[in-house]
């Protein structure tokens, strides 16, 4: 028997590609995304009989909601070879902490990946009792893209000190400094 504790949060983006792949998406442009995430016990047998949960559903959230609230809400999404970010380090340095960057186009796909990279490293430095199963990334109403299993991003996204291995609020690699998001422990 599996519990699973489902989690939905909006927030609003803006992205650009620039791979090539889609002209129309090479313009700045934004989205309102729906990401659920899907996180079960890794030991299912772990239920506290006395409360009847696996977690504490306001624990098993605060520190993933805070991320998507505080770092991906009305945060710009570029590709690490997007001369935009040039731009910004010349140009508005301050607002490099609120630009996302993804190896190669911030695809929903990759964004996907980033995320359920980040909620797994959160759940790990938390105490490492939960696992995050499966991970939707609804762009818009009619096209979402779902990643599914235990540990299915790893293919997809370089290894190493990356952001999206970190159990911290970073969403990039500009700044020296990696703010930790609070505890999940009150």
């Amino acid at each position: 028997m599996s519990f699973q504790l489902v989690f939905t949060r909006r927030f609003s983006m803006a992205h650009r590609l620039i791979s090539g792949c889609s002209e129309k998406c090479a313009i700045p442009h934004g989205h309102n995304e729906f990401v659920k995430v899907y996180i079960e016990a890794k030991n299912p047998s772990a239920l506290d009989h006395d409360a009847n949960m696996v977690e504490v559903f306001a624990k098993a959230k605060k520190t993933w909601h805070y991320f998507i609230d505080e770092k991906i809400d009305h945060a710009l999404q570029l590709s690490d070879k997007d001369p935009l970010i040039s731009f910004f380090q010349e140009y508005e340095p301050h607002r490099l902490e609120r630009i996302v960057v993804t190896p190669g186009d911030p695809t929903t796909e990759m964004m996907c990946a980033c995320l359920m990279s980040k909620l797994q490293a959160i759940l790990d430095a938390e105490g490492g009792n939960l696992q995050c199963i499966k991970l939707e990334l609804e762009e818009t109403p009619t096209n979402t893209v779902i990643i599914e299993g235990i540990r299915a991003f790893d293919a997809h996204l370089p290894k190493g000190d990356f952001w999206w291995n970190q159990a911290d609020e970073s969403i990039n690699h500009f700044s020296g400094e990696k703010p930790k998001v609070p505890s999940l422990v009150a």
